[in-house]
């Protein structure tokens, strides 16, 4: 088409426009004729000759590029002219041309009909403009007949209208202020009238008006005014109340309600004043008692004169005023009692006043100090136990800390899930004592203060709060707060406590190097956990380095953030048990429950493999594994999403659980090159053997609160639950063990012997090197995770053990795939295992070597005769049946028949049948 359109411009032609811009070109556009599009369709066609005339047409005719076409065609002309050849040639050109005009005919005539629809809406778009020209000005004639008909005395007038109607509003807006101006009259009267609800209804009324007016400077002052109207309300409010208690009137206090409830101040004491109001309720409380143990104390102190002066004078009146004595004594030690029942019920009253809830864990604990400070003023008062205040306490902190317990537990699941398990740098001396929240385990408590804040005490002597305060002070005085002046030194910098121990942590010491003084000094027995011991020797410190890894680091617990924070935790539980110790039971059943769900989340975490049960090692203790479905069955919950059918009760002890944490992405547990996540498995388990260690430090505060019917569930905790802490390090570094070394390649290397050799060889297998490489790799690789990390001596013994009986049980398994064998390769087999042993005892001091009787009862079984051998059978039953089926055909032809074959195979068949 574009080809045409080109063409049809190289011949004077122009296309229809394609937008209304090209109207212009419509009436300059030539449309042929009709005798012209008759002769161009009377000729004759054949669609394909033309179209391939059309195609035989040069390029350059169909270029958008104006040219000269008749220079073009000369300049093709051959130097000797041909008449004929130019005749052709020109008859060539006009079958083109013909085909090409035809072609234009063709599509002329197939846009005609949309040429001419175009063309009419044209004509009628022509129309409508030509319409609206007279529409507009017609439109500006009126206009200007408007202008001249409008006069200035019309417009004067409508200016003087919106003056009217703004005078209006302004004198409507001075009344309303006048009105406002004349309340407080008003208002004095209804106060007159003790008429609070309608005053006050009538204050807050007038303060929105004034809202309305606040651009008018006058109504500053007018709001200033109206707000100390309202608060000299409220206090008149307070004077009305105060009333109510001499003398109780229905329409009176109907009243003073309705005005509280308008004032928004139905709760009489906000959260943000109720400690200081209940400090200054108990110090009212303490002044009137504290006057009444004056009396007493001046009633005793003045009895004792007047006896003493009575025995050294007259007896005249002694037994009237000894009557008189007894009578009063008897007098005020009624009122002991009877004063402080009055003082328990106020106080209850308070306290059942308001929900505990809404107080933080810090004000709440302030709130319980106050109270149990109280219960203490009452049995040194009159030998109360308080039981009025302990009931009415202790069921509010038992909700408390349960919702407390609750968003706790929620919040360690949330950081043992972020949890990386790297080393919190603590130093070498931390104790939990040396946090704030343990700070009350080695201090007195005062009063006035949280148990976290309080000053050391300066006195042994038991002194009552009557004597101390008996002339001066208040035990429930508010005292300023002592947390700033408190600082934790626990953290080391950079994990060192010094640049000398930073710079000897990272420094290698082979045979001959000189072991420094500060690796002497810093050097404990972790077997033993014996103090720091002075004169260690060379020696000594050059044989535990095989394979104690943690001599380069200092001898700082390990434990991490999330460690710390459960800590920190059990020192709030144990500030609050402390304080009231009614709920000893629930607090330290909640305390169970940190440490069962720190336990549980290591063992998942690390611990978990179905393949660890199947080995018959013993790995998990049926105490651990005990002690693991319990947590599960009763704090986890292992439901993805709530059952809509369940019933209310399991809905119920749902709540109670906490969901089963996930182990952080960025931990990495599957590279080879970090032993599989080895430094991160010490950090968490050490740090539950730690967490662990600080249970049983505490054990005996926990053992002086709890009631003693409790005290056997305190004895279950710890005999079951704390002491199989550290049994969780077998079954996780087991999983390293099991992946440290390529055991399956050894077993391919082992099956490449030839067993069946006919001479005693005095070369062992290179089997046995590439296992010793696996170990020497497996130091190495120790070494550089303890440059991470401390590993402490009983794990890296725990890591060794399980590395070497694995590969153990291996080479036996291996003995086991074996089809043939001579007694000269089984004294290679023996050749092989000693060459091992004496390799092995050179990269670790364990002692003795694990499993090394499983390996060498073994191979000395094959020359056992046949009823040495049944014997033997039944009684090591710590083989499989594939180990002892294969010793026995191994056997065959040498010194056991076909007949004591079967004898034997069916005695290993009987002891593998209860198996099944």
């Amino acid at each position: 088409m574009q080809k045409i359109k080109s063409l049809m411009t190289r011949q004077g032609l122009k296309s229809p426009p394609e937008n209304l811009s090209d109207l212009g070109a419509i009436e300059s556009l030539r449309v042929p004729g009709k005798e012209e599009f008759r002769e161009l369709r009377e000729q004759p066609s054949d669609p394909q000759a033309e179209q391939e005339l059309i195609n035989s047409i040069e390029q350059v005719y169909f270029s958008t590029d104006s040219f000269d076409i008749v220079k073009y065609e000369l300049e093709k002309l051959p130097p000797i002219l041909n008449l004929q050849e130019l005749e052709e040639y020109r008859d060539k050109l006009k079958q083109q041309q013909a085909a090409v005009s035809k072609k234009v005919a063709d599509l002329i005539l197939e846009k005609q009909p949309a040429y001419v629809k175009e063309l009419e809406r044209v004509t009628s778009l022509q129309t409508g403009l030509q319409l609206a020209a007279v529409i507009c000005t017609n439109g500006r004639r009126h206009l200007n007949i408007a202008k001249e008909g409008f006069t200035q005395a019309s417009l004067g007038l409508l200016a003087n209208q919106r003056k009217r109607q703004l005078l209006i509003g302004l004198l409507k807006s001075l009344r309303t202020i006048k009105t406002l101006q004349r309340t407080d009259v008003r208002l004095s009267e209804m106060l007159e009238e003790e008429d609070y609800p309608g005053a006050i209804q009538l204050c807050l009324e007038c303060q929105k008006a004034a809202s309305t007016f606040k651009h008018y400077s006058c109504i500053s002052e007018l709001n200033s005014k109206l707000q100390d109207t309202l608060e000299q309300i409220e206090e008149q409010l307070d004077v009305a109340l105060s009333k109510i208690c001499k003398n109780f009137d229905i329409n009176h206090y109907t009243k003073v309600q309705q005005a509280y409830r308008l004032l928004g101040k139905t709760q009489h004491v906000t959260p943000d004043s109720y400690i200081p109001c209940l400090a200054d309720l108990c110090k009212a409380l303490w002044e009137v008692m504290l006057s009444y143990y004056r009396t007493m104390e001046w009633h005793e102190k003045h009895d004792n004169e007047d006896t003493t002066s009575a025995a050294e004078g007259s007896n005249m009146g002694t037994e009237e005023t000894n009557f008189d004595r007894g009578y009063i004594k008897k007098k005020l030690e009624h009122g002991l009692t009877r004063i402080w029942q009055d003082v328990q019920l106020k106080v209850k009253t308070y306290l059942l006043g308001t929900d505990l809830s809404i107080f933080k864990y810090d004000d709440f604990i302030f709130v319980l100090d106050i109270i149990s400070r109280l219960m203490q003023v009452g049995e040194e008062f009159c030998g109360s136990k308080s039981e009025v205040l302990q009931e009415s306490i202790r069921k509010q902190s038992v909700n408390y800390f349960k919702n407390y317990h609750r968003t706790r537990l929620d919040e360690l699941r949330m950081f043992l899930e972020n949890e990386t398990w790297e080393l919190c740098p603590v130093k070498s001396n931390f104790s939990i004592l040396q946090l704030h929240e343990f700070k009350f385990m080695e201090q007195s408590r005062s009063p006035s203060v949280s148990p976290s804040k309080q000053p050391a005490s300066t006195s042994s002597k038991t002194v009552t709060l009557f004597e101390q305060y008996c002339s001066d002070g208040n035990p429930f005085e508010i005292q300023a707060n002592h947390k700033d002046e408190e600082t934790e030194d626990v953290l080391a910098s950079n994990g060192y406590e010094s640049d000398e121990q930073e710079k000897s942590a990272y420094q290698e010491y082979d045979s001959d190097s000189d072991v420094p003084e500060e690796l002497k000094r810093d050097y404990v027995d972790e077997q033993t956990g014996d103090a720091p011991v002075k004169s260690v020797s060379r020696e000594t410190l050059k044989s535990r380095k095989k394979s104690d890894y943690s001599l380069n680091k200092v001898n700082a617990p390990i434990l991490t953030n999330t460690t710390l924070n459960v800590i920190r935790l059990v020192g709030k539980y144990m500030q609050m048990m402390n304080i009231l110790k009614p709920i000893a039971f629930d607090v330290i059943h909640f305390m169970s429950q940190l440490f069962d769900y720190y336990l549980y989340a290591i063992y998942t975490f690390f611990g978990r493999n179905d393949s660890l049960e199947s080995t018959g090692l013993g790995l998990s203790s049926s105490r651990l594994r005990t002690t693991l479905n319990r947590i599960q069955e009763s704090l986890i919950d292992m439901e993805v999403s709530a059952d809509p059918t369940a019933t209310l009760t399991a809905a119920e002890e749902r709540k109670e659980k906490v969901p089963s944490p996930h182990l952080s992405h960025l931990v990495v547990l599957t590279s080879g090159d970090t032993l599989y996540g080895l430094a991160e498995r010490v950090v968490a388990t050490e740090s539950l053997v730690f967490l662990a260690e600080q249970f049983e430090f505490l054990q005996p505060h926990l053992d002086a609160v709890m009631p003693a019917v409790k005290k056997p569930f305190l004895q279950q905790f710890y005999s079951q639950t704390v002491s199989t802490a550290s049994e969780l390090r077998k079954p996780i570094y087991w999983i390293v063990a099991g992946k440290a070394i390529d055991y399956e390649q050894m077993l391919l290397l082992m099956a490449n012997v030839k067993w069946d050799v006919k001479e005693i060889m005095s070369q062992h297998n290179i089997y046995v090197d590439a296992l010793l490489k696996e170990f020497e790799q497996f130091n190495r690789r120790l070494n550089e995770v303890s440059k991470r990390v401390r590993i402490p001596l009983p794990v890296s013994n725990i890591l060794w053990e399980h590395c070497i009986r694995l590969a153990n049980r291996t080479i036996v398994e291996g003995y086991a795939n074996v089809k043939k064998c001579s007694n000269e390769g089984r004294a290679l087999m023996q050749l092989d295992f000693q060459q091992f042993l004496m390799k092995l005892e050179k990269l670790t001091d364990i002692r003795p070597i694990p499993d090394k009787e499983f390996v060498e009862t073994y191979i000395k079984a094959y020359y056992l005769t046949e009823n040495d051998m049944e014997r033997w059978i039944k009684e090591h039953r710590e083989y499989s049946t594939k180990q002892l089926t294969n010793l026995v055909n191994v056997c065959l032809g040498s010194h056991i028949n076909k007949k004591a074959r079967q004898k034997l195979l069916a005695a290993i068949d009987d002891i593998d049948r209860p198996k099944r």
